[in-house]
């Protein structure tokens, strides 16, 4: 909900501001931490009397570097100002830093939680540091309307995060404090590095497109480029949460040799999230426009070319790959030198290309780019595990997912191109005279959302129903959710049906 109060309340330039601002946070904090956060899965997988000792390096690495991010900020802040051409920029990298600092202690709760295989209280993490954020940043908005008030708000997130960090690292591992030990420190950062070498170059084939639109074009135009390139709510905590509890039970498969149930185990999670981004892919590749214009107004409309572009990468969402490259050592040295020329090469291209290129010549290449690695990491991937032709059987899922997906997105074609202009004025209407509202973007956003809500009825009945017509839901998961429906309604409903107990 945050970019949607932020577009109402801030002016384009500062919306550019903000962007260019916490674009620099998020890729200082994951690129700086160089992937030893993620250590943790293997050392507290794989090495029960130095659990103490892998937390508290990672501690220490992550509030050095972190420091160190901070002190440069503040001694060189035109730094920021440079790349963006920017001197509000300037002012304000002293702040950025020291958000950078806290934030990279603060964000391992989220790893470490489900490194120690508390996945419920993981949840519980992050869902309230995602909940505390929004309402800390949205204080911000409605109170001040100032950047320079969200990055107040995003410390005082991190140093609330970095308190409950505290007390769940004392509580799980009470002598972490005095595990130091210097030669498993350094066999910790030689097992980490490669990984997080490979994420680091990860990030800048994601993200160092933002860097060259900021530097050729004004903070006004990065917001419409930013917009563009939205990532779509829960999508990719969705990837992160199955990685996540993957990687530590490819780990342990690994361990035992246990080839094919990591195989099957791929297949699966493949499988489910097919579920979610085939369908998400479709309807918004139907709805751009309008879900665009409703969110953020009018005022970015240019973003939708450059959104449909950047939402060619949602279907690869379902490659599962990372859990089994960091199952073994061997692969995560090839990923890296993989990524090291496929970066070299967008680097390459965007610098000489620079004159040349508008937005959308961007945001293709960086697109084009993304596709390559992921389809070089599936093919490491069915190398290493010896994929063949026999296995194709355990996708068969995935393929009825799309024609489910298709099916409905059809159907949902015709009715949204139908209602759209007819009931966004509709909307509009009923909102102004039932409900007293005037402001235009208010009456926009009502409109708009009329139509995405009536489109994506249409499109959920029928994509549901096609997926249980191909067999793609089974009967524990229809059991889970008549479960959660019977609590709301408790007795029996007529139109719930009974699911056998089945094993």
């Amino acid at each position: 909900m945050l970019p949607l109060i932020i577009v109402r309340y801030l002016t384009q330039e500062s919306v550019g501001h903000y962007r260019e601002s916490f674009q620099v946070i998020a890729n200082a904090v994951v690129i700086l931490s160089l992937g030893v956060g993620m250590s943790s899965y293997y050392y507290l997988a794989r090495e029960e009397e130095r659990r103490a000792s892998a937390i508290l390096n990672i501690l220490i690495f992550n509030f050095v570097i972190g420091g160190g991010a901070c002190l440069f900020f503040n001694v060189y802040p035109q730094f920021l100002g440079n790349i963006f051409h920017s001197d509000e920029l300037t002012r304000l990298a002293p702040k950025i830093g020291f958000v950078i600092w806290i934030w990279m202690v603060s964000t391992f709760i989220d790893t470490v939680a489900v490194a120690n295989r508390e996945v419920r209280l993981a949840t519980l993490f992050i869902v309230v540091s995602q909940l505390s954020k929004t309402l800390l940043m949205a204080g911000a908005v409605f109170a001040f309307g100032s950047v320079e008030a969200f990055i107040y708000a995003a410390m005082i997130q991190g140093i609330i995060q970095t308190f409950i960090l505290l007390i769940y690292v004392r509580s799980r591992f009470p002598w972490v404090w005095r595990s130091f030990d210097l030669r498993f420190f350094g066999e910790q950062l030689a097992y980490a590095l490669p990984y997080g070498l490979a994420g680091v170059l990860l990030i800048a084939q994601t993200d160092i497109h933002n860097y060259f639109v900021g530097y050729k074009f004004s903070s006004a135009d990065f917001a419409i480029y930013a917009y563009g390139c939205f990532e779509i709510p829960l999508m990719a905590m969705l990837t992160e949460s199955v990685t996540s509890v993957l990687i530590p039970r490819m780990n342990a498969l690994h361990m035992a040799g246990d080839t094919e149930e990591m195989i099957r185990l791929t297949a699966r999670a493949t499988q489910k999230l097919a579920f979610f981004y085939f369908p998400v892919y479709v309807f918004l590749l139907i709805t751009a426009s309008t879900f665009i214009t409703t969110l953020f107004t009018e005022k970015f409309e240019a973003s939708v070319p450059i959104f449909l572009v950047n939402i060619t990468l949602l279907p690869l969402g379902i490659l599962v790959n990372d859990p089994v490259i960091r199952s073994y050592k061997e692969m995560g040295r090839l990923f890296l030198i993989a990524r090291v020329f496929i970066l070299i090469a967008l680097v390459a291209v965007l610098y000489f290309g620079l004159p040349y290129f508008g937005m959308m010549g961007m945001i293709a290449i960086a697109v084009s780019a993304l596709v390559v690695e992921r389809l070089v990491a599936q093919a490491m991937v069915v190398s290493k595990l010896k994929l063949g032709f026999g296995h194709l059987r355990l996708l068969g899922g995935v393929a009825k997912t799309a024609v489910a997906s298709l099916a409905a997105g059809v159907v949902t074609f015709f009715v949204y191109s139908s209602i759209r202009v007819g009931l966004i004025a509709l909307g509009e209407r009923f909102a102004e005279s039932e409900l007293m509202i005037t402001k235009a973007s208010t009456l926009s956003f009502i409109g708009g959302c009329s139509v995405l809500a009536v489109s994506g009825m249409v499109f959920l009945t029928i994509y549901l129903f096609a997926a249980n017509c191909l067999g793609l839901i089974d009967a524990g998961e229809k059991r889970a959710v008549t479960d959660v429906l019977r609590r709301l309604w408790p007795g029996r409903v007529p139109f719930l049906p009974e699911v056998p107990n089945r094993s």
